[in-house]
């Protein structure tokens, strides 16, 4: 099994309301899992959202807290809820209604990666999946609102910045519209999991880095926006989307010859972002 449900890192000291977040780019496939998958060792990394924690690690300098991921996407979704299990791969599982997440193969225990591909010869039991989500779902879900329950008392506000990967290929509808090709879609539930002073604030941070952002096409923000995002009790979420191929060669699941430049880049908006509901002292008359 994979070692951790997650890693925190912290900063010296919580001077942000930000908590980023990494919850697929865990890469700890343990022998006993690869065993069990009908897929080879890199195409079983196809839905990772690979090196996005490198992307965002520089939180904690800005005074903001880093939660990551250990498991990873192929082996539990931790932007799935617990319940969306899929009757096609868990035992004793029965179909309630349609969800398309499910229909699809991506549910909490996914059955399959990018482009369909089934990872299993068949069913796993539905102790293994419950297993599974008891050891790391349900510990890193508690240690995310934790967090953000603290910062709120803390600060009288949280916003949790959800970070992921896109394929480049997700924005090929986009592209032939006539329209640049974002490298960055931010997605609040369409204003319903953060208010726009924050989606705004944002979206200017990775503008001012040089980076072309839409918003909510075709990443509105998944079961962790949707949960955490409640911005009547001053709680904001709000997922980013990065364009893969900007930083990695995604056939090799390697980092590209672009990708320092993009975290540098990125290491700028962090800071930005932190600064959210942080006051500018003005400076002191000469």
């Amino acid at each position: 099994m994979p070692k951790f449900a997650y890693e925190v890192l912290h900063p010296d000291t919580q001077s942000s309301c930000v908590v980023f977040a990494s919850p697929h780019s865990g890469r700890d496939y343990p022998w006993s899992f690869l065993r069990k998958t009908v897929l080879d060792e890199h195409t079983i990394r196809s839905s990772e959202d690979a090196f996005v924690d490198r992307l965002f690690e520089c939180a904690p300098q800005f005074g903001a807290t880093f939660l990551k991921a250990g498991a990873p996407r192929a082996y539990i979704d931790l932007n799935r809820s617990a319940d969306e299990l899929d009757p096609a791969l868990i035992e004793g599982v029965r179909k309630s209604g349609h969800n398309p997440r499910i229909a699809s193969g991506l549910g909490v225990i996914p059955r399959v990666v990018a482009n369909g591909r089934a990872i299993y010869r068949g069913k796993i039991s539905q102790f293994e999946a419950e297993e599974r989500i008891n050891m790391y779902w349900r510990p890193y879900h508690e240690m995310l609102q934790k967090m953000l329950d603290q910062i709120r008392q803390r600060h009288g506000q949280a916003v949790l910045i959800d970070c992921h990967s896109m394929p480049h290929e997700a924005m090929d509808g986009v592209a032939r519209g006539g329209m640049r090709r974002p490298d960055i879609v931010l997605g609040d539930r369409f204003g319903a999991a953060a208010v726009g002073d924050v989606v705004d604030r944002i979206e200017a941070a990775f503008v001012s880095a040089g980076f072309i952002v839409t918003r909510n096409a075709p990443f509105a923000g998944a079961y962790i926006t949707q949960a955490y995002g409640r911005p009547s009790r001053g709680q904001h979420a709000v997922q980013v989307e990065i364009d893969r191929s900007i930083y990695m060669n995604e056939q090799l699941i390697r980092p590209n010859g672009s990708f320092e430049d993009v975290r540098a880049a990125l290491r700028r908006v962090v800071a930005d972002v932190a600064g959210i509901g942080q006051e500018r002292v003005p400076l002191a008359a000469e």
